[in-house]
């Protein structure tokens, strides 16, 4: 099909970390200039922070846009959990925020109670060895969508078809929940009754979202795709097996949305000014005595969903070069640089040094080279100075410093929590 004149392109937001990088935020500040804002993987175990006129949101499932009153997506590559969603629902209807504009993709899938179930189960049961999920039933709920067994959100408009779809996974998933976690089976009726009840409210939120896009796209309309996570975080490019059970990379916008490839034409990647981590897994970079703790603090690095505490580490570039191979980033975001404001040096990580001795540039390809890899830095000095439009001589060098290595632009900085806290630097 030739697309009209008008047609324009779509921009992906991509986390270029383990997540957590501030996407919320950015996203947020371009939707001022988008129509639709569309979120295409991942389910309510990612959160995003955004601080508007003093006032904190913190949203899980549905797009940031919502608070710019955006027409908001929830494709096909997402999972949804629909007790989260009308909660979400009513928290920003009561604080005078229209959630009317919001879309959900009818083949999304739902995670039921008894993917929560397994998912703490499960991790509880991998004791020592867990991956660290926020046991939210997000891993499950892809297994079961991989396994063809899943329960859509379009299931329930139809309580004939979702009654059966129950019942068939109920007669395994309690043999499980019993005999090999020692859990209370769960019950039919409970389990049907609530999702009924919450088929009439969510009905009129559902969706032909891929229609919806590529309708938006060929009227001339602005489209940023969101991803939830971080690159590093993908189940096929990530750190496996400490990773989302989805793909975060910018090349699944196009699948979880339902579009053509050919549609994205900009990658945004966000990245920290520092990095960090939840959960299990190597982290090359992470700080050692008082200063995690200190920029845990100066931070704020607690989970928005969990709470739970951040480990924090200095910037890694050879795991950034690789998140802009993944993504084809084409601009940068760099968030939190006023963090850095409280350090007098600057460690920055340029190579990674292997068991053998050698040192390399390019994220390494094999598992065990990574878990046991030492990072090199390059110490560059602080600012210890606040950051304002006009970044300290100190801060700019910092910038540079990560756009020479990278060979990518970094086009916006994040000075601060607050909405209007981020400088454009192009």
């Amino acid at each position: 099909m030739v697309c009209h004149t008008r047609c324009v392109p779509a921009t992906v937001i991509v986390g270029a970390q383990w997540g957590d990088e501030g996407k919320g935020k950015i996203v947020d500040l371009l939707a001022q200039d988008s129509d639709l804002v569309c979120r295409y993987q991942g389910g309510p175990n990612a959160g995003h922070t955004i601080v508007v006129d003093g006032e904190t949101f913190k949203i899980r499932q549905i797009p940031s846009g919502v608070l710019r009153g955006k027409t908001c997506v929830i494709g096909a590559g997402c999972v949804v959990d629909p007790e989260v969603f009308l909660t979400e629902v009513d928290e920003l209807e009561a604080r005078g925020l229209s959630t009317r504009a919001v879309h959900l993709s009818g083949e999304a899938h739902l995670i039921m109670p008894w993917h929560v179930a397994i998912d703490q189960a499960g991790e509880r049961r991998l004791g020592k060895l867990q991956i660290g999920t926020t046991k939210r039933g997000i891993g499950p709920c892809y297994a079961d969508k991989a396994a063809r067994l899943g329960i859509r959100v379009q299931d329930l408009l139809d309580p004939k078809i979702l009654r059966q779809k129950i019942e068939v996974a109920l007669a395994e998933k309690n043999v499980w929940l019993e005999r090999v976690y020692g859990v209370p089976p769960l019950e039919l009726e409970e389990i049907a009754g609530n999702l009924e009840s919450f088929a009439q409210r969510i009905r009129p939120y559902v969706s032909d979202t891929s229609l919806l896009v590529d309708r938006a796209l060929h009227d001339g309309r602005n489209v940023l795709l969101e991803g939830a996570q971080g690159t590093l975080l993908d189940l096929d490019h990530g750190t496996y097996p400490f990773v989302t059970s989805s793909n975060t990379v910018a090349g699944n916008a196009a699948t979880g949305i339902g579009i053509g490839p050919h549609r994205i034409d900009h990658v945004l990647g966000v990245t920290k000014a520092y990095v960090t981590r939840v959960g299990e897994g190597p982290f090359p970079t992470e700080i050692e005595g008082p200063d995690q703790e200190r920029m845990r603090e100066l931070g704020g690095e607690f989970g928005t969903v969990t709470g739970r505490e951040r480990r924090c580490g200095w910037l890694d570039l050879v795991a950034l070069r690789y998140a802009v191979r993944l993504n084809g980033i084409t601009s940068l975001a760099l968030t939190k640089l006023d963090v850095l404001s409280n350090f007098s040096e600057l460690p920055v990580c340029i190579t990674y040094r292997l068991r053998d001795g050698s040192q390399i540039s390019e994220f390494p390809a094999h598992q065990s080279d990574f878990h046991h890899c030492r990072p090199v830095y390059e110490t560059l000095p602080g600012w210890e100075e606040p950051l304002t439009d006009e970044l300290p001589p100190g801060a700019r060098a910092y910038v540079e410093f990560i756009e020479r290595a990278l060979g990518v632009e970094i086009s916006l900085v994040g000075t601060g929590a607050e909405r209007e806290r981020v400088v454009a630097l192009r």
